[in-house]
């Protein structure tokens, strides 16, 4: 049979849970690596997108809380999209009140909790 048949066959084994046996190589003692750690991005120098947590007023006067990493397109969403949140989409327009930037989706995630957790007063005086 061809290369290419053959491939075909292995591949489609694959996708099936049929296991294929590879070979095993040895490698040179150079490339055997212990205590490897990369720096972190932000040492790298790669830009890190920001999350978001955010406070929306809707048209009832009603808060939603919420956070992203885009906080445009997710405004977007609420106010226009299928895809916005369903307490949003049936309360428009929706108004962006007050926003915190965050560097991890954790750090965000943790101060949207808080805020929920919060009374209505309280979020109030924090959009002020």
């Amino acid at each position: 049979m061809r290369d290419g048949v053959m491939v075909a066959r292995r591949s489609l084994k694959a996708k099936i849970g049929v296991r294929i046996p590879v070979p095993q190589q040895d490698f040179p003692a150079f490339c055997a690596v212990e205590n490897f750690s990369l720096p972190s991005a932000t040492a790298r120098g790669i830009n890190i997108m920001p999350y978001f947590t955010y406070i929306l007023e809707c048209a009832d006067k009603s808060l939603y809380v919420g956070c992203t990493n885009d906080l445009e397109k997710r405004l977007k969403q609420h106010n226009g999209s299928k895809r916005g949140a369903h307490y949003t989409k049936i309360r428009r327009p929706v108004i962006l009140k007050y926003s915190e930037k965050y560097g991890t989706l954790k750090e965000a995630r943790a101060r949207e909790s808080e805020i929920k957790s919060c009374h209505r007063e309280q979020k109030l005086e924090l959009i002020k």
